[in-house]
C-alpha cells in the first residue's frame, strides 16, 4: 500500500485511497477496508461461469466509471451554467478475448442530458472524457466510445 501511495506522490499529490480486498478471484468476495462495499463476486454463464448473485468485475468497473465520468460531466456544465439536470451516464463494458492470447476490455459511454441541446452534450462529453480519472486511466489501453442517446459522438457532432 505504501509503496502506491510513494508512486503516486512522485508524480501527483494523492487526494485519496481506496484500498480493497478480494479472496477467490472472480468467484470470490470482495470488501473495502472501511466496509463501505462487501459484495460477492460471480462469474457469469456467457463466460463460462456457473453464474450466481454475485456481481463481478466489469459490473464494478461500470458503475466506476459511469458515477466518474458523470461527475466530470456535472462540473464542467455547472462551470458553463448548462442544465445537466436529470442527465444519466449508461456505461457498458465489454469482456473479450484480444486475439493473441488474453482478454481485454471494451467501453461504451451514453450520455441522456433532456436539457442540453446536442452541440453542447457532444461538447461535455468529449471535455468530461479529457478530464476522468477513469479515461485518463484507460486512455490508449482500451476502446473507449462515447455515445449521446445511442449515437457515436463525431454523428451527434456532425447533426
Amino acid at each position: 500500500m505504501e509503496w502506491v501511495c510513494n508512486r503516486l506522490e512522485e508524480n501527483m499529490k494523492t487526494l485519496y485511497t481506496a484500498e480493497a480486498v478480494v479472496e477467490g478471484g472472480r468467484a470470490g468476495h470482495g470488501r473495502t477496508s472501511d466496509g463501505r462495499l462487501d459484495v460477492d463476486l460471480s462469474v457469469p454463464e456467457d463466460v463460462g461461469g456457473q453464474g450466481g448473485d454475485g456481481t463481478n468485475p466489469e459490473q464494478l468497473f461500470a458503475v466506476g466509471y459511469a458515477a466518474c465520468f458523470q461527475s466530470a460531466l456535472l462540473n464542467i456544465a455547472n462551470g458553463r451554467k448548462l442544465d445537466a439536470s436529470d442527465s444519466r451516464i449508461t456505461s457498458r463494458v465489454a469482456l473479450g478475448p484480444t486475439g493473441h492470447g488474453g482478454m481485454g476490455l471494451a467501453v461504451a459511454l451514453d450520455l441522456h442530458a433532456p436539457h442540453v441541446s446536442s452541440a453542447e452534450a457532444a461538447d461535455l462529453m468529449a471535455r468530461a472524457h479529457e478530464l476522468c480519472p477513469y479515461s485518463n486511466a484507460t486512455r490508449g489501453n482500451i476502446d473507449v466510445s462515447l455515445m449521446i442517446d445511442g449515437v457515436s459522438l463525431e454523428v451527434a457532432r456532425a447533426a
